[in-house]
């Protein structure tokens, strides 16, 4: 494997575990915020079940793109 194959791969790999991160921080409950999320409480992101679905096949798509590298 190459030294830029290596690198790309490094890249991907944290981009996938931030999506995957990201996934779980969208259903942290959060009391400053007006409106319940679709799962009916208070959490960081309004559209929490919807942004962690595209949250993890983002890095879906990024760990599978790490593994063809």
């Amino acid at each position: 494997m190459s030294d830029e194959a290596k690198k790309a791969n490094s890249v991907l790999t944290i981009i996938a575990l931030l999506c995957f991160l990201g996934a779980l921080v969208t259903f942290i409950p959060y009391n400053n915020i007006d409106d319940a999320c679709m799962l009916g409480y208070k959490a960081m992101c309004a559209f929490t079940p919807i942004s962690s679905l595209v949250l993890i096949a983002l890095g879906i798509v990024f760990w599978v793109l790490r593994k063809r590298i």
